[in-house]
């Protein structure tokens, strides 16, 4: 039985009630994160059908079973993430006297405070943002790159870029973005001319002229300019980064952005410099990436071996 299948038995129970469409029907909460829960809730009703449990019949003991299966297959963040959804979906179910919530005090995985994606050195930022072709793709996938490298936007910022909010402020170029969890494009971050020259290039060969157009669109004949998703934008830089020999698990996207705190912290920013640029909700955050770097040029290693080699 498919996940698909197994979420259409999983609504279908209950008194011929659809309790997967009343509970999103009631989920407030953004498309990302519906959507996100959907694809969860899919695997966990997968995984009941497989261990011949109901929904409606799980136990404590069912739900920590699960949490011992996702573990074995999945890393610490999809586990946390699958686990907020079930919890979610089962308090949601005893606020409605439909049944108990097992799931109460299931707790997540510990994770570690530094990410766990890596970020890029000097010399492999530099290979990924070096001019790579001419045609129509080559100039928005490098002006893409670029934009994320230097800026530190995320994936779903790219995705909702227009070329409308490409703006001037106090003389300077800037770019408003729609950050994660964001109900609008209230933050920016100052492009510069590094910035603003490939992707005038790329906008230029492209001949967009609708303001409201996409800033980066989808290249090719079933989506030719359409909007990106976040998806094809992290398999772009995954493979621009495996071209230029840097493929790994632990590069990602999402370490372009890491590139760009790090940086702008080893460039001279302070901490509330690269916060602002990196549009953290909390200084806390941007701490970590100047307590890492304190970390690496003044560890006390440094002392076991110049008191050794004295």
């Amino acid at each position: 039985m498919t996940e698909s299948e197994s979420l259409s038995r999983f609504t279908a129970l209950g008194g011929g009630r659809s309790i997967w469409d009343a509970y999103a029907a009631e989920l407030d909460a953004s498309d990302k994160t519906r959507t996100t829960y959907t694809r969860a809730l899919k695997q966990f009703a997968a995984w009941l059908d497989v261990e011949g449990v109901a929904p409606l019949e799980a136990t404590r003991e069912t739900i920590t079973a699960y949490k011992r299966y996702l573990r074995a297959n999945k890393s610490a963040a999809t586990v946390n993430c699958y686990l907020t959804a079930v919890r979610s979906l089962y308090q949601w179910l005893e606020a409605r006297r439909i049944y108990p919530n097992v799931a109460a005090g299931i707790k997540g995985e510990r994770t570690s405070a530094h990410s766990a994606k890596e970020a890029l050195t000097k010399e492999q930022a530099q290979r990924l943002i070096a001019p790579s072709g001419d045609s129509l793709a080559a100039k928005r996938d490098g002006a893409m790159l670029n934009l994320m490298l230097r800026r530190g936007l995320r994936t779903c910022e790219v995705a909702r870029a227009n070329i409308e909010d490409i703006r001037q402020e106090g003389g300077k170029a800037v770019l408003y973005v729609q950050g994660k969890g964001k109900a609008d494009k209230g933050e920016f971050v100052v492009l510069g001319e590094e910035c603003l020259t490939p992707i005038y290039a790329y906008l230029e060969a492209r001949g967009e002229a609708d303001p409201k157009a996409p800033l980066f669109a989808a290249v090719g004949n079933r989506n030719g300019g359409g909007r990106m998703t976040t998806r094809s934008i992290s398999r772009i830089a995954k493979a621009h980064m495996a071209e230029r020999g840097m493929s790994s698990a632990r590069l990602t996207a999402h370490s372009l952005r890491h590139t760009a705190v790090t940086f702008a912290l080893m460039g001279g920013a302070t901490v509330q410099e690269a916060q602002a640029m990196a549009r953290h909700a909390s200084i806390g955050t941007t701490m970590i990436y100047a307590h890492n770097l304190d970390r690496l040029n003044a560890g006390g290693e440094r002392g076991v071996d110049t008191f050794l080699d004295a």
